[in-house]
């Protein structure tokens, strides 16, 4: 369905030609749509084809060699030979197909969680919906923040700006309307009944009918949005990718040393070209990079799994250096379920039983139940708190629906309460205007007609703000002046609410009869002042274990809200942020941040724990002066004026459920839940991931260094060929495969939040990874080597020369394949040894090191697959002596980790 020229039509004339109507479109409708139109993206998602993903692990220049090679022996008749090869080279390469498929599948899914959604109307009921599901005809709802999903023809629009300049260049957000343009030739940048794919709306809201999807779109003719997650290296990678190509060097030249040894000692010019390429296939450490592409997608997983989606993976890597979190209080400390309790009319506190969004509830003057219906101030205070809102409250037999902001659906709530009907009330008092609120002006009016026919204006908003536009007040059915004492008592009595943890707003009103333009300024003053309902909020239970949790860890946690500070006070101590003898010395209002230079700012800020009545622009101060002084801060946010922080921060956190899209797009992760706790959950993954990745590394290349070693001073020192080509490759096999996989799904270490958090300069190859690394290399030729030369001189005094290298090479590779097996148990922790850690914590690790040891057995005691191998049966003495090396070679590693953690010696690896 392509509408030429919208813009001209007028709202009855687009609607009838897209075939729906103001309440949308049908569910069924919809689907049939959707499969009639196609999905509306722009470029289909990235596909994933596994041929191509096995195809691309044969470009690694040393496999292709090494194929080359073996089809070369095939030709000069070592048939068998090359053919064990090759399916060993082709098993590595099924290894690295899975591994990469399974980070693509994994990636994939990622972007699926992170890609935007639109509410729509649908059957006149409000639906969050995949951006993506959005099809012509579709009535879509606008507020500021929002991202526009698709174009659009404007058919509401209240004080609607919608800032277009990632499409049209123009830097002003543009006002718009719903009149139609007769001119079908007008430029996009002055279709102001229109809206358009990818802009967003910054001020006011409205509903648009969609004209045009995906490719139709006007950004889809010039295929310029980027509409999922982002793929870039992260900074660990790079980091990886130059130590890997290094190694990789190195790792060569000693390989190809050793080769050209081999053959001045007289072997075979081919046999040692393969054995010298195959050692390189397996001691070169091409794969650090992707490992960490597999680590970090596969742990997003797991985030995902606890509500946090990363959007960007090198945030993970930052989550575990973050020592200051930036939360918001409402909703994300607390649980976002605002509950009126207390409402001051008349000179008196009126108290409402309930909980949350319960819509069963009493109201009580003193001792005595009253009828709210019954008093004139209470029915006006709950009349003006819910028509001058835009929260819905569809409350049915079964089950409540409910739609907007926490604040708004509490004053829905207790005007219910009071046996409010809301959809009469909604006709009765028809809305003709609005001036929606906005964080400066701290305060949301609506104006109606009566059922008298007269114009009035509802004002609810921050009661130091309401009260100074306020020139009246009602009291008892009457209208007297408001006095300066009076205005002073009314604080008073808003402060004294406030120190019990309630949200206070303010309502008033005030009659229009002849004003016409409804502007702030013109309807925002010589208001007539009701009173205060005061709400609250209580924190979630899981906060305070999870506070617990961060001072341990080193984190330091603000709480950052736009309440009274008294509300944030009372909270912050509730939750433990402060204590009773804290004071007010770690608190700071907006006021007076405004009123200090950004010099006497920093000098404070490592002392404040609380900010409060601070705006979305406070937030970018606040983050700078942490990050001037050296922290890795993490920040929340949700409305589209915390963007600017969230993008300033090291870790920009966006709430999933009440977060715009503009600051969903700015952040590197999303709360699912919006919920303080996940952020600590998502810390406590972002270290374990890293520490993973660690792990990987250090069996890895303790196991490459070993190899490498090991053959270079066998060949020096004039031993015959420890390894054949084929041991090594199967070496490498079994090592890369399962215990290496099942080392990047280790569970965290039990004090992995006891630790402080990593400092973000600090390499991955720290001095006490380097020793692991080195001590476990060293290990393997120190051990080795005498081993081999052992068994092979005992052997060749009572077999052949032939027999004696073949069982000589058998022990070791037996003997190197079941090191390398252990060896994955002190690498699963820098300072913990195996036995503190436990062999049976990491079910994966076991079944693989089980299923590695069983396959290298038969490969040594099945007939048929010993000239396969070049394998012999070995004695069980000298199967019990290589166990025995394996487990002794263990306990050195973790003595070596003891020595470090004690100081002895003066060995301690920092």
């Amino acid at each position: 369905m392509n509408i030429e020229n919208p813009h001209t039509m007028k709202v009855e004339e687009i609607l009838k030609a897209l075939k729906t109507t103001p309440k949308g479109l049908s569910e069924e409708e919809a689907k049939k749509r959707l499969k009639q139109y196609g999905p509306n993206e722009l470029v289909a998602a990235k596909k994933i084809y596994p041929l191509k993903i096995f195809l691309e692990q044969f470009k690694d220049v040393l496999v292709i060699i090494l194929l080359i090679a073996t089809v070369v022996s095939m030709l000069i008749g070592e048939f068998l030979d090359a053919s064990v090869i090759m399916a060993i080279v082709f098993a590595c390469v099924l290894l690295g197909f899975t591994q990469e498929y399974r980070a693509e599948k994994a990636l994939e899914a990622l972007k699926k969680l992170a890609a935007p959604t639109a509410r729509v109307l649908r059957n006149g009921r409000i639906l969050e919906i995949p951006a993506r599901e959005v099809v012509p005809g579709d009535i879509i709802l606008i507020e500021a923040g929002d991202r526009i999903p698709a174009d659009a023809r404007l058919i509401e629009a209240i004080d609607l700006h919608v800032d277009e300049a990632v499409l049209t260049g123009e830097s002003v957000p543009v006002s718009k309307t719903i009149e139609p343009l007769p001119d079908p030739k007008i430029p996009v940048a002055d279709r102001k009944n229109m809206v358009f794919m990818g802009t967003h709306a910054t001020y006011g809201r409205g509903k648009a009918v969609v004209s045009s999807t995906g490719m139709n779109t006007e950004f889809g003719k010039i295929a310029g949005m980027l509409q999922y997650v982002e793929e870039e290296k992260t900074p660990l990678q790079e980091r990886l990718e130059h130590v890997g190509k290094w190694l990789g060097i190195l790792c060569l030249v000693v390989c190809f040393a050793v080769a050209a040894l081999g053959i001045l000692r007289g072997h075979d010019i081919l046999e040692m070209f393969i054995w010298g390429v195959s050692l390189a296939v397996a001691a070169v450490p091409e794969a650090l990079p992707a490992v960490v592409t597999i680590s970090l997608a596969v742990g997003v997983q797991r985030m995902v799994k606890r509500n946090a989606i990363v959007r960007k993976l090198y945030a993970v890597e930052t989550l575990g250096c973050v020592n200051v979190i930036c939360s918001d209080k409402t909703g994300t400390i607390t649980k976002n379920e605002m509950t009126v309790r207390e409402i001051y009319i008349d000179n008196k506190i009126i108290k409402v039983t309930g909980s949350g969004f319960d819509i069963k509830g009493e109201f009580y003057d003193g001792n005595n139940k009253i009828n709210p219906q019954n008093m004139e101030s209470l029915s006006l205070i709950l009349r003006i708190g819910a028509l001058c809102n835009n929260a819905q409250l569809e409350s049915k037999s079964e089950s409540t629906n409910i739609v907007g902001d926490p604040t708004e659906v509490a004053l829905l709530v207790s005007a219910v309460k009071a046996g409010i009907d809301l959809e009469e009330l909604n006709k009765n008092y028809s809305r003709i205007g609005e001036i929606p609120f906005d964080s400066n002006r701290k305060c949301m009016t609506t104006i109606h007609r009566t059922p008298e026919g007269e114009k009035v204006a509802y004002v609810k908003g921050a009661p130091e703000v309401i009260l100074q536009k306020c020139s009246y007040i009602y009291s008892n059915g009457e209208i007297a002046k408001l006095t300066e004492e009076k205005r002073q008592e009314l604080l008073e009595i808003t402060q004294k609410m406030a120190s019990n943890a309630l949200r206070v707003l303010a309502m008033a009103y005030k009659k229009l009869n002849g004003v016409e333009t409804y502007s702030a300024e013109e309807v925002e003053k010589d208001l007539i002042f009701v009173g205060l309902q005061g709400m609250i909020d209580p924190p979630r239970d899981e906060v305070i274990p999870a506070m617990e949790l961060c001072k341990k860890a080193g984190i330091r946690v603000i709480m950052i809200t736009g309440d009274h500070k008294l509300t944030a006070v009372a909270v912050a101590k509730e939750i433990g942020l402060l204590d009773e003898t804290t004071g007010d010395k770690h608190v700071l209002t907006g006021a007076e941040l405004d009123s200090m230079s950004d010099e006497e700012f920093e000098k404070v800020v490592d002392e404040v724990s609380v900010y409060a009545r601070v705006s979305p622009e406070h937030k970018v101060r606040i983050v700078n002066a942490l990050k001037k002084k050296g922290y890795v801060v993490a920040m929340t946010g949700d409305g589209v004026n915390d963007a600017p922080a969230v993008k300033r921060a090291d870790v920009g956190i966006a709430m999933g459920i009440k977060g715009t899209d503009v600051t969903k797009e700015a952040s590197e992760m999303i709360l699912a839940d919006d919920n303080f706790a996940t952020i600590v959950a998502a810390v406590e993954e972002g270290r374990g991931i890293y520490d993973n990745i660690k792990k990987y590394l250090m069996f890895l290349l303790s196991c490459n260094v070993g190899e490498i070693l090991l053959m270079f001073v066998a060949s020096l020192i004039g031993l015959p060929l420890p390894l054949l080509a084929i041991h090594i490759l199967l070496i490498n096999l079994t090592t890369d495969g399962l215990p290496a996989i099942a080392l990047s799904v280790d569970p965290p270490d039990p004090d992995i939040m006891k630790r402080p958090p990593r400092d973000p300069k600090e390499s991955v190859f720290t001095p006490r990874i380097k020793g692991i690394i080195g001590t476990g290399g060293s290990l393997m030729a120190i051990i080795g080597i005498p081993l081999f030369a052992w068994v092979y001189f005992r052997m060749l005094s009572i077999s052949s020369p032939e027999f004696a290298l073949t069982y000589a090479q058998t022990m070791l590779f037996w003997w190197m394949t079941l090191f390398e097996m252990f060896r994955a148990f002190p690498c699963r922790s820098e300072r913990k040894t195996s036995f503190e850690l436990g062999f049976t914590t990491n079910k994966y690790l076991l079944y693989g090191i089980l299923s590695s040891i069983i396959i290298t057995l038969l490969i040594i005691y099945v007939p048929a697959l010993q000239p396969l191998f070049k394998t012999t049966p070995l004695y069980f003495s000298d199967v019990l002596l290589a166990v025995a090396l394996s487990i002794s070679s263990l306990i050195v590693i973790d003595l070596g980790k003891t020595i470090a953690n004690k100081g002895w010696l003066k060995l301690r690896l920092k």
